[in-house]
């Protein structure tokens, strides 16, 4: 079946990507997955043991993928595509996720001050007869933090729901010296690589 509409379901709770997908035309249902409860979250984004970033990135993206697009065939749901992302920061090797407080963000940006690191988002969309992913990696360097910097910036509300406990798109922006790479990836979804799968999807995107 050719797809005609530009709506998809879009299984992610970030407003960053709900933001990036209205600004190159794409209308979306959301599909929140479970992330806790007494069965559990539908994806654990726990790190396996001695997981390499890239992989980990690509397994949860696609998991959820797998996850969303099951959901919508045992609700009998409208069939459109099912877009999912996961998006990582990584340092000599180690990923860093989500602070769980004030002082696991100041010791993230105390570890990124002055260095360069890496940003990871997959981007996976699933049909009834489409099913692919990728991975695009910005590499950002930060400038040299004052410790100031990083406790004004962790008092703040920005850190704790994202990885690595920053956000280009708010006040850490003074931080980033230079980037290699996406800056809609690093916020969490590489627009052109995502209107390139979306469309080898069947989507009509502007």
């Amino acid at each position: 079946m050719k797809l005609v509409e530009r709506k998809i379901y879009l299984a992610s709770k970030s407003p960053r990507r709900r933001e990036l997908l209205r600004q190159i035309g794409v209308d979306f249902e959301l599909m929140l997955l479970r992330s806790d409860g007494p069965r559990g979250p539908d994806v654990t984004e726990e790190v396996l043991p001695d997981e390499p970033a890239e992989t980990y990135v690509r397994r949860v993206a696609n998991e959820k993928a797998d996850v969303a697009f099951d959901l919508c065939r045992r609700r009998h749901l409208k069939p459109r595509p099912v877009l999912t992302a996961d998006t990582t920061v990584a340092i000599d090797g180690t990923i860093l996720g989500k602070p769980a407080g004030k002082d696991e963000a100041e010791a993230m940006l105390r570890q990124l001050s002055g260095r360069t690191h890496q940003v990871l988002t997959t981007v996976a969309v699933r049909t009834h007869d489409f099913s692919d992913s990728f991975t695009q990696v910005s590499q950002v360097r930060f400038a040299t933090l004052k410790p100031a910097d990083i406790t004004a910036y962790c008092a703040t509300t920005e850190p704790y729901d994202k990885a690595g406990g920053y956000g280009i798109q708010g006040l850490a922006a003074m931080f980033i010296e230079h980037i290699d790479g996406s800056h809609s990836g690093i916020m969490g979804l590489p627009l052109f690589e995502t209107a390139d799968l979306l469309r080898r999807a069947g989507m009509r995107l502007p």
